[in-house]
């Protein structure tokens, strides 16, 4: 029987989600299976991965064929480094101390660019955000600038008709009064 480690696809319709397994190399895609590896899902940015490293590098020593994007997984994980240095203690070229110190730096350098990835989506999704903001409040401006010459515009209006309404009372006014020719006598107060 040629074991084969594989991806088992789960999830909806657009939503893809693997299961990482040990099958058959005979069995269908999604069918039995001898055992579960871990999951991974390739929708996050960078993709999640789940994986049961001992169990994996096992079924890697004892001869178990990866598809080529389980091997990439693998890789990705560090499981091909980790059977590569035991390759290495094995025949002596390098000691368990040494080993596991490679592994710890590889690990780390790997943690430390998957955090920048995160940190570098966060800051551009930071910048998307400001540029929409500074967009939205430009429109905004223009708008506002807008209804303020409408509005002034239509005050300036008004209050030219209503000077005209005012001219015209005022004119009405004068045309009502009697005319008179005289100039107005102003009476004395008597004094006292």
């Amino acid at each position: 029987m040629a074991t084969r480690i594989r991806l088992q696809r789960r999830g909806k319709k657009n939503q893809p989600f693997y299961h990482l397994v040990i099958a058959d190399g005979r069995a269908p895609r999604d069918g039995r299976f001898i055992e579960d590896l871990g999951t991974y899902n390739p929708l996050t940015n960078p993709a999640t991965l789940n994986i049961n490293f001992d169990r994996a590098l096992y079924w890697l020593e004892n001869g178990a064929t990866p598809s080529d994007t389980a091997r990439a997984i693998l890789k990705r994980e560090g499981v091909y480094l980790m059977k590569h240095l035991k390759g290495g203690i094995a025949k002596g070229a390098i000691s368990e101390l040494e080993a596991e110190s490679k592994f710890k730096q590889w690990k780390d350098e790997k943690a430390n660019k998957l955090n920048n990835i995160v940190r570098m989506d966060a800051e551009a999704a930071r910048n998307v955000r400001k540029e929409r903001l500074a967009a939205e409040t430009k429109v905004k401006e223009a708008m506002s600038a807008k209804i303020a010459a409408r509005n002034a515009e239509i005050a300036a209006a008004a209050a030219k008709k209503a000077e005209e309404e005012a001219a015209a009372a005022a004119a009405e006014a004068e045309a009502a009064a009697p005319a008179t020719d005289e100039a107005p006598v102003v009476e004395e107060a008597p004094e006292a």
